[in-house]
């Protein structure tokens, strides 16, 4: 992998890339599907751990503020404070060579979670998936930036954003069933039938459970990946799509600087508090989504990862995609699409979350999280292209860094975490109020109780994570009044929006 040969960045001549792109339609067309599939394994390697919340708790006795830390804490300390020093670094280095490096360490650290233990050293594991996936998207999007000209930058932004709910997808549909029925003695055999003698010794297969198998089987395939990448995708030119008298700076900014004009645009602080808001709602209600339909609706693992993987993560694919393919076209007519399309599609959701959380069965549940997973997350493409629009070509990298700093801190850092924390709090108080003298303690082992203690216990979990995800879901309608005031500024703080 090399560097394309860089055009002048000091002056502001018009280059061709600005009415076509880098690169030919159908390299351009591969580079967004390799990025995305960098992002969907991104995706996978974090939603995994909501997927198997359940089987692992259980099976290394834990409680769901455990969970939470895990799902939440552990994971953005790094992931977050990160992702801006790796910004930096990419604003001067090779980009791709960045993503190459991040997608190996982050697959090979999922793998690893496959062998933890205990809380800690599941812990350390996922900090260290943190510190690979900080290198992901920001330089992924200071790429598309110079591959796709101002007028396709929303539509390829929100391809590039299907790796959220593709990604959660693919989590469910690997994770599910390979952790019902997949054993270790499986996969001992098969190695056995291939004939890789070698690989029947790494470890004791026999022994592994299934939610450890999945973790491994979705690591692997992306070291697989980076191999690729590194050998098929080329850096373009930075600045080279920017239309005529877009800044075109030799060095970027110092980060104080870069940090102090992002400050000055309030359609920047806007998008960002509003995408805050609704990451944190988002990713507190994905770690604890599967568990929620085994504690109120019965389900298995499998048949809880399909309906929340395949059914509602095709229609938030659908959501992310039209968030940019319509902002683009309706954005000729309507320039201030990037903001109320999102604040409408947000607040709209609300509404129906409730319906569907608090449908008394599955079927009635279905349709109305259906549509409010496509409406939700019309706000995540306009994110990528305000915070890329906003900055000349030198900081993309940077301003991409900060806007993730600030949401999946929030969000990551805090969702998971903090509705852990609601849901215990929340189940800990009905208990409470029974009649019956049942303590969080007591409930830690429901098969010693008598039947009405231990039905009071699985009453008690059960409600207390459904209200906690109520009360995350209806935090949308905050995040949609910042998209909707972002707009008020929106056309004056773009700087990339020449056709």
């Amino acid at each position: 992998m090399t560097d394309a040969a860089t055009p002048s960045q000091t002056t502001t001549e018009a280059v061709p890339g600005y009415k076509t792109g880098f690169g030919t339609p159908l390299y351009r067309g591969y580079v967004l599907s390799s990025l995305l599939v960098v992002y969907i394994f991104n995706f996978i390697d974090r939603s995994i751990f909501g997927i198997l919340t359940e089987p692992m708790k259980l099976s290394l006795q834990l409680e769901d503020w455990h969970m939470g830390l895990l799902g939440g804490l552990a994971f953005a300390i790094f992931y977050t404070t990160l992702g801006i020093p790796i910004a930096r670094v990419a604003e001067r280095r090779s980009r791709m060579m960045i993503i190459v490096i991040s997608l190996t360490l982050w697959s090979l650290m999922t793998v690893l979670c496959g062998f933890a233990t205990s809380f800690m050293t599941l812990f350390i594991f996922r900090l260290l998936v943190g510190v690979g996936e900080a290198g992901c998207t920001p330089p992924a999007q200071s790429v598309i930036a110079d591959y796709f000209k101002p007028t396709s930058r929303a539509t390829a932004a929100s391809i590039y954003a299907l790796g959220v709910p593709l990604g959660g997808m693919l989590a469910g549909l690997a994770a599910g069933p390979i952790n019902d029925y997949v054993t270790g003695e499986n996969v001992y055999n098969l190695f056995g039938s291939w004939g890789w003698t070698w690989a029947q010794g790494l470890v004791d297969w026999n022994s592994l459970e299934g939610w450890r198998i999945a973790f491994i089987a979705v690591g692997l395939p992306g070291v697989l990946f980076a191999l690729i990448l590194f050998f098929t995708v080329k850096e373009p030119p930075r600045g080279y799509s920017d239309p005529p008298g877009a800044p075109r700076k030799a060095v970027p900014d110092g980060f104080g600087t870069v940090l102090k004009d992002l400050m000055k645009k309030p359609t920047y602080v806007h998008v960002v508090a509003g995408a805050a808001i609704a990451s944190f709602a988002g990713y507190g209600v994905a770690a604890f989504s599967t568990s929620f339909l085994l504690r109120t609706h019965g389900l298995t693992l499998t048949e809880a990862a399909l309906i929340f993987s395949l059914v509602l993560g095709v229609m938030a694919a659908i959501g992310v995609f039209l968030s940019g393919f319509l902002a683009d076209r309706l954005s000729v007519r309507y320039p201030t699409a990037l903001s109320w399309m999102p604040a409408l599609g947000m607040g709209l959701s609300v509404p129906l979350y409730w319906l569907g959380y608090l449908s008394p069965t599955v079927p009635l549940m279905i349709p109305p999280l259906m549509l409010a997973a496509t409406l939700h997350y019309f706000y995540l493409g306009p994110m990528y292209a305000v915070s890329a629009g906003v900055v000349d070509s030198r900081t993309r990298a940077t301003a991409v860094a900060i806007t993730l700093f600030a949401v999946n801190l929030i969000g990551i850092g805090l969702g998971p975490t903090l509705i852990g924390f609601l849901s215990t709090g929340l189940k800990t108080m009905m208990l409470d109020g029974n009649t019956i003298g049942l303590t969080l303690q007591m409930c830690k082992d429901v098969t010693v109780l008598a039947a009405d203690q231990a039905a009071a216990c699985r009453d008690a979990d059960a409600r207390g994570l459904q209200w906690s995800i109520i009360i995350f879901a209806s935090l949308y309608g905050w995040a949609a009044i910042h998209y909707l005031l972002a707009g008020k500024t929106l056309s004056r703080d773009m700087l990339s929006k020449t056709a």
